[in-house]
């Protein structure tokens, strides 16, 4: 009888603990949930003291707002229902925390930090539009993976007002972030008031119109542009994130990026000017004079200015994206690489780097900046961002310089999150999956050099986000994804599991009132073959419970989807997902097929793309499917960094072919450029080619079509789009390799 009533025991609590989940993210290390609840309410008295007071404030200010719950509070234990903060400043705590709950004390125990995030944790555990707010009983012990968990913010490109910089500071903190990377000058603005150099605020502060649309439109909105911080509202800022354990750490681009101050200084570029604001995106070839000492001169100034604001060890210098053409024909920056025996343009960066570098050491601040600063060498203190993918960050592990990643992908949150997006982003596609799949210490790295790998940041560039909502659509949920990426442990990290909680992350976000793509819901359109034969769109959904239907150029009426839909003629195909009483769940997702003869044939790759944009694979290119919306639509191409694109298509038995066309991309502002040279060859078995055509000049601006129209009879196609390799002097991303992006081959 006793067996038997330990056994319903037993029972009774695995069924408590089944019925009873908690939802958190990111991850804590472990949790064990108990039985019994706490409950929240107007009688319930938090027990802190000075050194957790930014806690106290956090949680009580939280619940008030979305609670209308006020916190009793008091700095001696008292009895009742009580949230009590334990402070435990132990050596090595890392930010460690405990958080208890029973049926009347919830213990939150750490240093003042560690309990800051339990304080997010315990957040999350609250019940969301619920009267009776029963808090699940459970223990949890956790700690952070990654010493620094960071976001980044553009304001360069779009001015964002101090209570939205406020609101993605809370942001982070729901997230347990701890870094802010403010990027507060660029080309198109200066944001930052500098007392000695007014006119940085007054001039480089405004720009007279703003490019509308993708890149290369030429379309302007006329609209003068301004904005910037004043030193005060800076001062804010940077108390409000400190009370929040967030350190922000400013960036001040150098020696390019730097059209705003050029324009309110003119002397500090090597022509003079005049210049102007940038009203586009991009990179301009006036950069600061790296022969003139004014130039340094006025960034000591500033960064002076700057370190009197921000209490961050470490200050963003940039350093990328510097084209180096006007140093190559000034006679100060010539000089300045014969007085210092520097042999290049190149070295003559490592100069200017390392001076700003030195600068800031005497103040006992350290430079952190964008991968190009690890050329030329820098000191032991420097921390490199890795954003031109992993390569940064492994040469910086493997010479023992700390690094942070932030590679394009996946953790460019200026990225599409959904293949059928539909806004205009910055190209690229950064799916909510693949953010949290990144894995921040590359795996060319051993034991010792990983520890060099402090962690990682997302980066959030604002060419494309005009306004408020727009960013936190950006943001979320991707933020959500990247702050367990972070915090949880690798081992623990599980996709699946992470996919069970999106339901209740999306509800959080309702509740806190945030606008957030549901693309983890859209449609999702994949293309298959069916033996090489032709394609298929195959179309999976995440809503539960929803049907969903398609219609073709043959019926325009909605049919219930089962299976893939074989593609046979061109026109636009759409899928929308409705319940059962014909409701819409979703907006239609459209697709336009454009057949030919080579849709859905075998094709194969002597090279293969670069993993950050090879989404759809090699069939991307026999797809039907043609980009037409530029960037924004990155996902439809594949791109080859400094290698050919040699593609061979086999059309299944000797075919007549009338033309031939080759879809490429151009722009060279991101470092695209066109193919030096496209040729076609045919074959007949597959092994002896002739060349069939050179072509000529493309159709189009920047997306361009290469034409072969000559009639023959073959079975397989080989097309070599060869690169047009490092990019020279003078033009945007010089020094570097050529990215080559192909669209689609079509044979009529």
């Amino acid at each position: 009888m006793k067996k038997l009533i330990l056994l319903v025991i037993i029972a009774i609590r695995l069924n408590v603990n089944a019925q009873t989940p908690v939802n958190i993210t990111p991850e804590p290390v472990m949790t064990k949930i108990n039985q019994g609840e706490f409950v929240l309410t107007n009688q319930t008295t938090i027990i802190n003291n000075s050194k957790t007071e930014n806690s106290k404030k956090y949680l009580a200010d939280y619940l008030l707002k979305f609670y209308k719950i006020n916190l009793f509070t008091s700095n001696e234990k008292t009895k009742g229902n009580i949230i009590e903060f334990q402070l435990d400043e132990t050596d090595g705590n890392n930010n460690q925390y405990q958080l208890i709950i029973t049926d009347n004390r919830i213990k939150i125990k750490g240093n003042a930090e560690g309990i800051f995030n339990g304080v997010q944790t315990l957040i999350q555990l609250i019940p969301i539009n619920q009267k009776d707010l029963r808090i699940q009983a459970l223990e949890i012990n956790d700690a952070p993976r990654f010493s620094y968990r960071g976001m980044h913010l553009d304001v360069g490109r779009h001015f964002f007002p101090v209570d939205f910089v406020k609101k993605y500071i809370d942001f982070l903190a729901l997230h347990k972030f701890n870094t802010l990377h403010w990027h507060l000058t660029e080309d198109q603005g200066w944001r930052i008031e500098i007392k000695k150099y007014p006119l940085l605020t007054q001039t480089g502060s405004c720009r007279n119109q703003t490019l509308i649309g993708p890149y290369g439109t030429g379309q302007y909105d006329g609209n003068k542009y301004c904005g910037y911080y004043t030193q005060e509202q800076i001062k804010d800022i940077v108390k409000y994130a400190a009370a929040r354990y967030i350190n922000i750490i400013p960036e001040i681009e150098m020696p390019g990026h730097s059209m705003a101050a050029l324009t309110s200084y003119p002397f500090l570029g090597c022509t003079k000017g005049p210049y102007k604001v940038m009203e586009t995106w991009g990179v301009s070839d006036d950069v600061l004079c790296a022969g003139n000492d004014s130039s340094f001169t006025f960034l000591e100034n500033v960064l002076d200015e700057v370190m009197q604001l921000f209490p961050s060890k470490l200050i963003h210098i940039g350093g990328d994206e510097c084209p180096k053409e006007r140093w190559h024909d000034c006679a100060l920056c010539q000089k300045r690489m014969k007085e210092n025996n520097l042999k290049n343009e190149h070295e003559l960066q490592s100069y200017f780097i390392s001076r700003i570098e030195k600068y800031l050491n005497s103040k006992e601040r350290n430079i952190i900046g964008w991968d190009e600063i690890l050329e030329g060498g820098l000191a032991p203190n420097a921390t490199v961002m890795s954003w031109r993918g992993e390569e940064g960050g492994i040469a910086a592990a493997k010479s023992k310089h700390n690094a942070i990643m932030t590679p394009g992908t996946p953790v460019y949150f200026d990225h599409a999150q959904s293949k059928n997006e539909d806004s205009l982003t910055n190209g690229g596609y950064n799916s909510l999956k693949m953010v949290y799949d990144f894995e921040p210490i590359p795996k060319e790295l051993n034991n010792e050099e990983a520890k060099y790998i402090l962690g990682a940041q997302a980066n959030m560039w604002t060419e494309y986000m005009d306004n408020e909502r727009k960013v936190e659509y950006m943001l979320f949920p991707r933020m959500t994804a990247l702050s367990e990426v972070l915090w949880s442990p690798k081992s623990t990290r599980n996709w699946q599991h992470f996919e069970s909680k999106i339901p209740s992350i999306f509800e959080r976000y309702d509740f806190w009132k945030v606008n957030f793509s549901r693309a983890y819901y859209d449609i999702q359109p994949t293309i298959t073959t069916d033996d090489y034969k032709g394609i298929k769109w195959k179309l999976t959904s995440n809503y539960p419970d929803g049907i969903m239907y398609v219609n073709s150029p043959k019926s325009r009426d909605d049919i219930e989807y089962h299976s893939p839909v074989q593609i046979s003629e061109s026109g636009n195909y759409k899928a929308i997902i409705k319940d059962k009483n014909g409701k819409y769940l979703s907006s239609w997702m459209a697709q336009e097929f454009h057949i030919n003869k080579a849709c859905g044939r075998k094709i194969e790759l002597v090279n293969p793309p670069s993993n950050s944009y090879a989404v759809g694979g090699v069939i991307s290119l026999v797809d039907g499917i043609l980009n037409t919306k530029g960037m924004s639509k990155s996902s439809q191409f594949l791109g080859f960094s400094g290698t050919d694109l040699i593609a061979t298509i086999d059309l299944g038995g000797i075919v007549s072919i009338d033309s031939v066309k080759f879809h490429a991309f151009e722009q060279n502002v991101s470092w695209i450029y066109r193919p030096s040279q496209v040729s076609i060859f045919e074959s007949k078995n597959g092994v002896d080619y002739e060349l069939s055509a050179v072509l000529g000049e493309p159709e189009g601006k920047s997306n361009l079509i290469y034409k072969m129209a000559k009639p023959t009879k073959t079975q397989f196609l080989k097309i070599v789009a060869q690169n047009y390799g490092m990019i020279p002097s003078g033009m945007p991303g010089a020094g570097n390799k050529a990215w080559l992006f192909a669209d689609e081959i079509e044979v009529f």
